[in-house]
């Protein structure tokens, strides 16, 4: 019988190469490129192929409240608590085929080696499949985990709407159905894991400027998101003097200028977007009456973003270009620090597979980062080629997977035993 320390020696690297392409079918894009948006056809697809890995395995296989999906093997002592591994498989409209479903894949990895390996190990496995990460169909996204840990309410999430105007719970309700006609078994209520490993793409070209195939994620930046509107008033663009205009643009431009300027008093790692900017009524000869943009703040410290959250609602007390400002909080994330026992475990696991492997923390906000609210938990980054992520250009090497999918594994044996 194998040994569980054997366990990263006897991973099928192939068959977790043929997962991946396989996976890559459900929701393929032509001439490249995926679409498996949270709760649809090809999302729910998804899940029946994980759960038919699972069942075929001889597993057990089930589903919450919020559709997120479990596959689970017993330990020797039934009574402890599981070690979960796993990520998500939804994506961005228009996407690549490793972002979330990498580390689902890497943990079925994990999870058939065990089972056809016949290896034992004292603590319960569980791989799981976390519901709507992404966000790109039903805002906020990482639902399914936020939930899971306790951070978002039920009532709350299941009344997202989408760009057609399809309520979550509605969406999440034929989920669940297919789900149960298909067998499987609904299992309500969180638990709390005995710890949670994320495997994921990098989303960044860190790993592969530095030539490593997998690197140990430290922690995850913090992000608040705010939603500004700036109001003036409507005019004739060509007869309304410059004095007499409270254009919304202008005010919005000048109050960007000042946001921006904040920043810059902060360190390399604070990172500040805009990413939505409307004018209404968005004519060509009128004078814009309102101004609507969007703000998405990054740190990897609360302190930060806690000085530079008050410094934006003192500008947004202000008139800018004589129109008014009202600043929302649309969303906080707090910062996330993993703790230093289970990167210790990371690191050693990394190391025997990748000398040197770097550590680095998470510029984006992963499921991880909520179950870190519950449980002891950490990562383990993969490069992806050129740092693109969210795009049907995103690639990641074979064996740089096969060398990061042995690290997890050897992060599992180590916490298994």
């Amino acid at each position: 019988m194998t040994e569980l320390s054997q366990l990263r020696e006897t991973l099928d690297g192939q068959r977790l190469w043929d997962d991946v392409q396989a996976l890559a079918t459900i929701g393929a894009l032509e001439p490249k490129g995926i679409r498996r948006l949270a709760l649809d056809a090809q999302d729910n697809r998804a899940r029946l192929w994980l759960a038919e890995q699972g069942r075929s395995l001889g597993c057990e296989v089930f589903f919450d409240a919020l559709g997120n999906l479990f596959l689970r093997r017993e330990g020797q002592d039934a009574s402890l608590a599981p070690l979960l591994i796993g990520s998500h498989m939804d994506s961005q409209p228009l996407a690549g085929a490793h972002d979330g479903a990498l580390g689902v894949l890497a943990g079925l990895a994990v999870f058939r080696t065990l089972q056809e390996q016949g290896i034992e190990h004292r603590r319960p496995l569980e791989i799981v499949s976390w519901t709507n990460e992404e966000g790109a169909r039903f805002a906020p996204g990482a639902s399914g985990s936020s939930w899971f840990a306790g951070q978002r309410e039920y009532d709350d999430i299941i009344a997202a709407l989408d760009g057609d105007g399809v309520r979550f719970g509605d969406a999440l309700h034929e989920c669940l159905s297919l789900l149960e006609d298909n067998g499987l078994v609904y299992r309500p209520a969180p638990f709390v894991p005995y710890a949670f490993l994320e495997l994921h793409i990098e989303q960044g070209p860190v790993l592969e400027q530095l030539g490593k195939p997998v690197g140990v994620v430290s922690g995850i930046q913090g992000v608040n998101w705010y939603r500004i509107e700036v109001e003036g008033v409507a005019n004739h663009a060509g007869t309304t003097p410059r004095q007499a205009r409270r254009d919304a643009f202008d005010g919005a431009h000048e109050l960007v200028s000042a946001l921006k300027a904040a920043t810059r008093e902060q360190d390399d790692d604070l990172r500040f977007t805009i990413g939505k900017f409307s004018l209404w009524p968005d004519a060509v000869n009128t004078i814009a009456q309102r101004a609507t943009f969007t703000i998405d703040l990054r740190h990897p410290t609360q302190e930060v973003l806690d000085v530079l959250d008050s410094q934006f609602h003192v500008l947004a007390e202000r008139e800018w270009s004589g129109c008014e400002v009202t600043l929302e909080v649309t969303s906080r994330v707090a910062p996330v620090a993993f703790p230093e026992r289970l990167l210790a475990v990371l690191r050693e696991s990394a190391h025997s597979v990748c000398a040197e492997a770097p550590e680095l923390v998470s510029g984006a906000f992963h499921d991880a980062i909520h179950l870190a609210q519950v449980c002891p938990t950490a990562m383990l980054f993969t490069p992806c080629r050129a740092g693109i992520s969210h795009h049907p250009d995103e690639h990641i090497e074979r064996k740089d997977a096969d060398i990061a999918v042995r690290a997890l594994a050897e992060a599992a044996s180590r916490l298994l035993g």
